[in-house]
């Protein structure tokens, strides 16, 4: 039974990993190919390109928070519980359900933009002159929730290579159309190219959608507000915290403009990109199939505990050493993806990378409360979170910039893990394991030892004792997946 036991637990852990692997494999490709978009953006552009850029895509977030209903991330649960009974009728239903509502909330996203246009210029920019270009970007609303429904219907069910390859050919066209446009048109280019990025990925999540094999259903008007009334529920708590989100950005976005002028904008957008896109690709990874499991056993609090619990230990042990390198090699990374031109955004990024430790632990836990559906406990609980982030980010600011914006960062999540870790302990009677823990503790102060060294600002000294850091961090994890998954016997076996 012990042999067993630790068969079906390496099984479990070798099912992460394999599913994290795929994505992160996703995600490095991605940034490989941002890397080479975002130097090409940089030198045409400059901070103040990206600056008007990250503007005109924080004011359509926001809309499309607003309009958009949550249906991306609250549908995914609906699709994947119907797509575990094995019932394709009733998967079919859903998904022609969805389908219908992403419709509907994609042309209201359309008219509101179309309607706000001289607001959002004016509010965005202090001035009229970019009403014209938020009209023509109206469109990418529908578009990307046309996009956003296809990939629900892939997450859902499962599809996770299709939805990898769709990503991945998604950004290698989006590099190949972005380039050439802000060459040859400089900032006038932005909008153009904002709108074919949306229709390319439009394009290739209907290819790859096309490919689940579903049956015809026929709902009336009524059958399709009846059987999406959940979906719509959690849905719009959901939409709530992405609308408190992109609104905080927002506002954060234009006190900065304030301050400081469109450049400091720029400064903070790219800062925020490493953090959030190229360190975060671990949680866009983690995100993609453990939100689905997760949902597939709501109703028993000890499985999610044991659930997210072994999640977690992947993830502690993948996260920790990339955390390290983007702490240590920070500089030379903003060099590499940007120029010298954003140096100023290093340590806003190294302060950062700290509270990443803390947002793993909260993601694990708060993805709980959208997998029991407890939509009224998930409002409450990230509005009182979005209101003390945003004060922090602006008090931050105000009084030490960028920097003030890192403490900021690290200090919210912190307290958010916190918060959430009391909840879930209360409500699921939700507990750590010791594993987890002792993982967790280890890897977090080897972080923090680190970013005390990094704050020096002795170059010479960061990368001689960062890179033994990196390597204890990187001899850990690798000991860490070995003991759970058995990589050794793995690689025997497939050189036998």
């Amino acid at each position: 039974m012990g042999s067993q036991e630790t068969n079906a637990s390496q099984s479990v852990y070798r099912g992460i990993f394999k599913a994290t692997s795929l994505f992160g494999g996703l995600q490095v490709y991605q940034i490989l190919v941002n890397v080479v978009k975002s130097k090409f953006i940089a030198v045409l552009l400059g901070p103040l390109g990206i600056g008007i850029q990250g503007l005109y895509t924080s004011a359509l977030q926001f809309i499309q928070g607003l309009t958009s209903m949550g249906l991306s991330s609250s549908a995914v649960r609906d699709v994947s519980e119907a797509n575990g009974t094995g019932d394709m009728v009733r998967v079919a239903g859903v998904v022609k359900t969805l389908r219908r509502f992403v419709w509907c909330t994609g042309l209201i996203g359309l008219l509101v933009v179309l309607f706000l246009s001289p607001v959002l210029s004016k509010t965005s920019f202090g001035d009229s002159n970019h009403i014209v270009a938020f009209v023509c970007l109206s469109v990418t609303l529908l578009i990307d929730q046309l996009c956003a429904g296809q990939k629900v219907v892939l997450q859902g069910t499962r599809r996770l290579k299709q939805l990898a390859k769709a990503s991945a050919i998604g950004s290698t066209v989006s590099l190949f159309v972005s380039v050439p446009l802000y060459y040859l048109y400089g900032i006038k280019g932005i909008v153009p190219t904002l709108i074919l990025n949306s229709i390319t990925l439009l394009l290739l999540s209907w290819v790859y959608a096309r490919q689940v094999s579903l049956p015809k259903v026929e709902l009336t008007a009524k059958e399709t507000i009846r059987n999406g009334a959940g979906m719509l529920k959690m849905g719009l708590a959901m939409s709530w915290s992405s609308i408190l989100v992109l609104a905080c950005t927002y506002v954060l976005r234009w006190f900065i403009r304030t301050e400081s002028g469109a450049e400091a904008v720029g400064l903070y957008t790219a800062g925020f990109t490493i953090i959030n896109t190229y360190v975060g690709m671990i949680f866009t990874a983690i995100g993609t199939d453990y939100y689905p499991r997760l949902a597939a056993v709501n109703s028993d609090n000890s499985k999610m505990k044991t659930l997210a619990n072994q999640q977690g230990e992947i993830a502690v042990l993948i996260l920790a050493p990339l955390l390290l390198i983007c702490m240590v090699f920070m500089p030379l990374i903003i060099q590499i993806l940007y120029s010298n031109s954003f140096l100023e955004a290093a340590d806003f990024v190294v302060i950062a990378a700290v509270g990443m430790m803390f947002r793993l632990g909260a993601f694990l836990i708060a993805h709980q409360f959208i997998a029991k559906g407890d939509s009224r406990l998930y409002v409450i609980n990230e509005t009182i979170t979005n209101i003390y982030f945003l004060a922090f980010n602006l008090i931050g600011y105000k009084f030490l910039g960028l920097t003030g914006l890192g403490l900021a960062f690290a200090l919210s999540y912190l307290i958010y893990f916190i918060q959430v870790f009391l909840i879930a302990k209360r409500r699921y009677s939700f507990s750590f394991s010791s594993e987890f823990l002792r993982i967790m503790i280890g890897q977090t102060a080897l972080v923090l030892l680190c970013f005390a060294l990094v704050m020096m600002h002795r170059r010479v000294i960061t990368y001689v004792f960062g890179t033994i850091f990196i390597l204890i961090s990187g001899f850990f994890s690798l000991k860490g997946l070995n003991m759970r998954m058995d990589l050794t016997g793995v690689i025997k076996h497939k050189n036998n």
